[in-house]
């Protein structure tokens, strides 16, 4: 059997990671011959998220003595992870872990050696014009959506290569390929350092669909104008790896 880790950092996530990680319980990963490990990383949270997390069975439970940032409580998540792949999950249901299976069905199939899970990708068939067309969903706002869209293109010029998601909540990655990169940074950033140093070493990503269910800042999304320059500034950083 393989062991798939999932990592899930979470600050005051009270309302949602109860009913995460019973969604994550009830994938049955069977026909991969995959079994899970839940890995949650509360990352100094000021509310019920530690506690909820560590009632709920075969969980583990990594609690960050100071808030750190996302990046850095995803660093320490797998620092932890003993699985063959590395799942990274947002803890806010935004994504639907139903969406491992069509993921690790792209890693098994080896159409990627790195699995992203794209919120833009309405349908791989079509072109580029059509999934942008298509690709905002109905609760998202333009200022979310139109920040995405914009560090693809920051991707782009940076690496060399599209993608439709850089900042996807839902990446999946065999364990060891993860493990070797040196991660240092801290904040939502993490993303866009994966990123660039995966491709630095000539590591093909490939983006298969999922659902997206976004949130509202008055519903706890924390990402925001401050973090888009972050990114991009990230990006140009580590572009070469």
């Amino acid at each position: 059997m393989k062991l798939l880790s999932i990592v899930i950092p979470a600050y005051n996530e009270e309302r949602f990671i109860g009913a995460l990680l019973e969604q994550i319980a009830a994938v049955d990963l069977g026909r991969f011959e995959t079994t899970k490990e839940i890995i949650v990383v509360d990352d100094c949270s000021r509310d019920r998220t530690a506690e909820i997390a560590a009632a709920a069975p075969g969980v583990t439970l990594i609690r960050q003595p100071v808030n750190g940032g996302k990046g850095k409580a995803v660093r320490a998540g797998i620092a932890r992870a003993t699985g063959d792949y590395l799942m990274i999950q947002d803890a806010d249901l935004e994504y639907d872990p139903q969406d491992y299976a069509p993921m690790l069905e792209a890693l098994a199939a080896g159409r990627g050696d790195v699995v992203y899970g794209s919120r833009y990708l309405p349908d791989p068939s079509r072109g580029v014009l059509y999934n942008l067309a298509k690709g905002k969903h109905a609760r998202q706002t333009w200022s979310a959506y139109l920040g995405g869209r914009s560090l693809s293109l920051v991707a782009l010029l940076a690496t060399g290569c599209y993608l439709t998601d850089t900042v996807t909540a839902l990446k999946l990655f065999r364990r060891e390929a993860l493990a070797g990169l040196e991660l240092q940074t801290s904040g939502f950033e993490l993303d866009h350092e994966i990123t660039s140093k995966m491709l630095a070493r000539g590591l093909r990503i490939v983006e298969v669909p999922i659902r997206y269910y976004p949130r509202s800042k008055a519903e706890g999304k924390k990402i925001g104008l401050r973090d888009w320059f972050i990114g991009t500034r990230t990006f140009l950083r580590f572009r070469r790896g």
